[in-house]
């Protein structure tokens, strides 16, 4: 496929290697972490000089990612130059990974003016820090109810990366190259962006205009535009559901109509798919927030916590009660399975 044309940013280009520090948090997201520094070393490859350095972060002396593995630091939470980047890269479990020591640095770095950015639930511990009041900023899907929840002040998107001056983040996954070859393409020109694409054979270059979900129809695998807009209201309406009546109405068919196409195509009922979509985002919230069950059930269009309870219990053969004290609990099944 072609892939459009990547425009340079304000970003200035460096006259000495620019040095970026990763600062791992603890069970980071490996995939991100290597997306983000494989590009790097790809750049000083092709060029032939150094480009590009980079330094390992954290508390302690290893950091250990979400799959097991184990990173050497170079430092711990030293005093580092103001032209450096600052990386954070997060994963599973990420408030707490985000600790004090952790966000008193941040905080430190970023009055001295480092540019600082969060890589997958990285932007949450920026966020935790306050260093993205106020600006646009992303984070991986499956975090983004309990982000929305907590960090009001953030301007929130549903892109691949933003870059927001001295702010970056990404969504997670392969979103990391995508930043980077953007920060090469502004750096050091688009044919050598282009070709540390090639090198990852990395054909689908994605901008900061692309949105990190695959479109409704590519995820219920159905490609039916009116079924597809009313799930997309669904999706919009969690707090407030519609009725399927006004569901109805709005694609312009009748309720029972609207029943027919959703037992044809997901084999359960309107009602049914948009109390799964509820559930769902309350699900993430009790994981991801400390809001309280009742704040959970109103946040997801429950009207009774009994009301709440009773659907939960149905759907996860759980409580919401029980369901928040499973965290952090040995043998527990984490739900921020951020890739």
């Amino acid at each position: 496929m072609t892939n459009p044309p990547r425009k340079a940013t304000s970003l200035t280009k460096p006259t000495a290697p620019r040095r970026f520090v990763f600062l791992l948090l603890d069970r980071f997201t490996m995939l991100s972490f290597a997306g983000a520094i494989e590009p790097l070393r790809i750049a000083n490859r092709v060029a032939g000089e150094e480009l590009y350095r980079w330094v390992l972060a954290g508390e302690g002396t290893y950091a250990t990612c979400s799959n097991g593995a184990a990173f050497k630091l170079d430092m711990g939470l030293d005093e580092i130059d103001r032209e450096d980047v600052v990386l954070v890269c997060g994963g599973i479990d990420v408030q707490k990974a985000a600790t004090r020591g952790v966000l008193n640095w941040l905080r430190r770095e970023a009055r001295r003016g480092a540019t600082i950015g969060g890589l997958c639930t990285g932007a949450y511990a920026v966020a935790k820090a306050g260093l993205l009041d106020g600006k646009k900023a992303t984070i991986h899907w499956e975090n983004q109810d309990g982000f929305l929840e907590e960090f009001e002040a953030v301007k929130l998107t549903k892109s691949v990366f933003v870059m927001d001056g001295n702010r970056w983040s990404t969504a997670g996954g392969t979103s990391s190259i995508d930043l980077m070859l953007k920060v090469i393409a502004a750096d050091h020109g688009e044919d050598l962006a282009n070709t540390v694409a090639d090198q990852l054979i990395y054909s689908a270059i994605r901008t900061d205009q692309d949105t990190q979900r695959l479109s409704i129809p590519t995820r219920i695998g159905v490609r039916h535009p009116k079924l597809s807009q009313v799930i997309q209201m669904m999706e919009g309406n969690i707090e407030d559901p519609m009725s399927p009546a006004d569901l109805a109405e709005e694609v312009g068919m009748s309720t029972r109509q609207l029943e027919r196409l959703f037992r044809r195509y997901l084999n359960r009922s309107p009602k049914r798919y948009y109390m799964e979509l509820r559930l769902q985002k309350a699900r993430n919230l009790l994981m991801q927030t400390d809001m309280s069950v009742i704040n959970v059930a109103l946040a997801c269009g429950f009207a009774s916590p009994s009301h709440f309870s009773k659907c939960y219990r149905s759907h996860y053969n759980t409580t919401p009660y029980r369901e928040r004290g499973t965290q952090g609990m040995p043998g527990a099944v984490p739900v921020r399975l951020s890739i």
